[in-house]
């Protein structure tokens, strides 16, 4: 008897999901998806907010649904950041002579909030914008390039910061980021969804590109070392106007560097079936 039962309960629960299947309650539980684009580095070589170095990104992310409008994203983001003086039209600049890489890794949670209801396999809600705010972690590690070879910066203290009378302490390689952006969502079948997306960071850095603050001075740093290369390159432009005068400007103490990440998604929903209400 207690067979019979629970074979007539399999049935009904079965006709009762072909049925919400045959009404359309579709439900996104959430999507996870993977992202490439371009990244571009804003700071004290590049105070103008110029773009004319762009540079890869790639990123993987999972994204809980809270109904059609809410969703908490999880993401993990590779990019390269880099820039250079010679980009820039100011005559300081130019002389400063100053150039960095670094790879950026970041972790971060993010809130999206879409501005119209999105509900995959719907064909009135395909589409939608959003914005996005959030809050994570980076990990840099500036370097550049010396007669050829990579020299990563941070170990040489180029702004005095291994020498003890200034009173510097080294840069740490890890920092907070803000991102908050704007995309848009297009959905592209009941499993797969498009998206477009530029977000701009806000970092709790100003080491990223490794200049901050002022020029120490070469006497503090050993003669022909690749510190005292790296901290002053003026002498590649002109070797009769060295720029590296301890307490001259290096770079913009109050402005932490920043960056944008502009990218494409196609991401896989996860989703599920419900009953539909009674009416």
């Amino acid at each position: 008897m207690n067979r019979i039962i629970l074979v007539i309960a399999l049935f009904f629960c079965t006709i009762a999901n072909v049925k919400a299947q045959d009404n359309y309650s579709y439900v996104q539980q959430g999507e996870f998806g993977i992202t490439a684009g371009a990244a571009h580095y804003f700071g004290d070589l590049n105070p103008s907010a110029s773009v004319n170095r762009i540079k890869p990104s790639f990123g993987l992310f999972f994204r809980k649904q809270f109904g059609n409008y809410i969703g908490v994203r999880l993401a993990g983001r590779y990019a390269q950041l880099g820039y250079s003086d010679t980009y820039s039209t100011n005559e300081f600049q130019k002389l400063r002579n100053l150039s960095f890489n670094t790879n950026i890794f970041e972790v971060a949670l993010q809130g999206d909030f879409n501005f119209f209801k999105f509900l995959p396999n719907d064909p009135r809600y395909l589409f939608t914008p959003y914005v996005t705010l959030g809050v994570g972690l980076i990990n840099y590690d500036p370097y550049a390039f010396l007669k050829g070879e990579k020299v990563f910066l941070r170990p040489l203290g180029t702004e005095g910061q291994n020498v003890e009378s200034t009173g510097r302490k080294p840069y740490g390689t890890t920092t907070f980021s803000i991102p908050f952006g704007v995309g848009v969502k297009y959905n592209l079948s009941e499993k797969f969804n498009i998206s477009f997306e530029v977000a701009h960071r806000f970092t709790g850095t100003d080491y990223i590109d490794d200049v901050s603050t002022t020029f120490v001075g070469l006497n503090n740093f050993v003669p022909n070392s690749e510190a005292a290369l790296l901290q002053d390159r003026s002498y590649e432009i002109d070797p009769n106007k060295p720029l590296g005068l301890a307490g001259r400007q290096r770079g913009f103490a109050k402005q932490k560097d920043q960056f944008t990440i502009a990218e494409i998604g196609i991401s896989y929903n996860i989703s599920s079936y419900r009953c539909p209400t009674a009416r």
